[in-house]
């Protein structure tokens, strides 16, 4: 069985790849398959599942069409995004909006949060001789006071690992091991998460 995710600075099973590692011709295989699409203005692999594939991409703050992004970290695996939306379905999103307002020292970690993830955007950007004004200062997912998309706040987790991100981890420990079944794409058991629909329909 594939150990999880879940992580400090040591990774067990899947692990963070930040700083980003290269993101291979396999890799963007992977990702196509994943997202349905060719990956574009990836900057590398952010974090990787137990079964090998990347479910974290690093991107770029600029496309090169020149769309400004500012998702620095953008979760690809299809089955863990699949749980995450049900869990925003389940008003989790408002609740932990209501915790902001009420727990400072949450509030602060979260803040924090943002200034971690625009660090890495600028770091990304210097890299690649980019200048992206239009996102300035803003980060992803709600950040610095908002919960506006778990997506957003897993993949930091997930990339970065535990202890960056109070909110993005507390929805890495609601989703349950999703890679335990095999690969989403690539392998003899990928597939859609078998148990999305039933935790939707719940």
């Amino acid at each position: 069985m594939a150990e999880s995710p879940e992580h400090d600075t040591e990774q067990a099973g899947g692990h963070s790849a930040w700083p980003a590692e290269p993101f291979s011709e396999a890799d963007a295989a992977a990702v196509e398959a994943q997202l349905g699409r060719e990956s574009r203005g990836v900057h590398g692999v952010g974090h990787r599942c137990p079964c090998g594939n990347p479910d974290v991409v690093a991107t770029q703050p600029r496309l090169p069409n020149g769309t400004p992004f500012p998702t620095t970290f953008y979760l690809t695996c299809p089955r863990a995004a699949s749980r995450i939306g049900t869990l925003e379905g389940s008003g989790l999103m408002r609740e932990m909006q209501d915790r902001l307002g009420t727990d400072a020292e949450l509030a602060a970690a979260y803040a924090a949060a943002h200034e971690r993830y625009l660090e890495v955007r600028g770091a990304i950007a210097a890299e690649h001789g980019l200048d992206v004004p239009e996102i300035e200062g803003i980060s992803a997912g709600g950040m610095p006071d908002r919960v506006k998309c778990l997506h957003v706040l897993a993949g930091q987790s997930l990339a970065m690992g535990r202890g960056v991100n109070p909110l993005g981890d507390e929805v890495l420990d609601l989703l349950g091991a999703w890679w335990e079944t095999g690969p989403c794409v690539g392998g003899p058991d990928s597939g859609p998460d078998p148990g999305a629909d039933a935790e939707a329909q719940a």
